[in-house]
């Protein structure tokens, strides 16, 4: 099988030599940079480099951001063979499937959006692993009337990869969870890793500071279009966060001790509930 890949960051670059190291697929990538290119190729990463391979792709996976995602399949609709997938990786579905889908429609090409739940705090090829998606969750979000057939192939092309599991829903309910499991986690970081006092945390921390500002390490033009592009949802999420901080700051400026330990309380059984690290 052949698989064509746009664009060579940290998720396409990873993808590229996951299939390299785990398949027997032929793999041609694009990126922007031709330095990125010449790069994959000397990893052995990719075996060709450039547009051309995409119209000879059984699968195209689009590694960009979500307006160049949309930007990208738009301008290369009518060369993707017929029979083709093409699966997005965006971290957002609404935006980037509403209107991806009626670009291919009726053309005998399918698509699924997909989200990958795996990364790093740093990007770039440089950054890309093989290993990146071992275990984790490959999201799909398949929409009208694509066949069954196609979604599980596509659910078994990335369980071949070393992904855990296929978690399939809807693109609003995908963009309505990640707004709370990823999106808000990004916020939330950022804005902690912005206290005046950060700078002196040395000899301060038995961790947890370390824990809070991880993925404040973000690529910022990156975030800016993903929060944007779900903005809705996350400042749903936004406002349920600041509601418990003001809770917490009642409680605390009030001198009410059972108020909370009670918070407290529920925070930790709903963390146990969790049942995740």
């Amino acid at each position: 099988m052949k698989v064509a890949i746009a664009g060579l960051g940290l998720i396409g670059g990873s993808f590229a030599k996951t299939i390299k190291a785990r398949t027997a697929h032929g793999v041609t990538g694009f990126d922007s940079s031709e330095a990125v290119g010449c790069a994959a190729l000397a990893a052995g990463a990719i075996d060709s480099f450039g547009e051309a391979g995409f119209a000879e792709a059984d699968i195209v996976l689009v590694a960009l951001y979500p307006h160049a995602s949309v930007e990208f399949i738009r301008a290369h609709a009518s060369a993707f063979k017929r029979g083709a997938l093409v699966i997005d990786l965006c971290g957002v579905k609404r935006r980037v499937c509403d209107r991806v889908a009626p670009l291919l429609s009726g053309s005998g090409v399918a698509f699924i959006g997909g989200h990958p739940m795996a990364g790093r705090e740093s990007g770039g090829f440089a950054h890309s692993l093989p290993t990146l998606f071992d275990n984790a969750s490959m999201i799909l979000t398949p929409q009208g009337d694509l066949p069954a057939e196609t979604v599980r192939a596509a659910g078994g092309f990335f369980l071949s990869l070393g992904f855990g599991r296929i978690t399939l829903t809807t693109p609003a309910r995908h963009d309505e969870m990640i707004a709370l499991t990823s999106q808000l986690a990004h916020v939330v970081s950022s804005a902690y890793a912005q206290n005046p006092l950060a700078r002196d945390f040395s000899g301060f921390s038995a961790g947890s500071f370390g824990d809070m500002t991880r993925v404040a390490k973000l690529n910022e033009d990156m975030w800016t279009e993903l929060f944007l592009s779900n903005g809705d949802f996350l400042i749903k999420q936004i406002d349920v966060i600041l509601k418990n901080l003001e809770d917490f700051r009642k409680y605390i400026a009030e001198g009410d001790e059972e108020g909370l330990r009670e918070k407290l309380k529920q925070g930790r059984l709903i963390k146990e509930a969790l049942n995740v690290p």
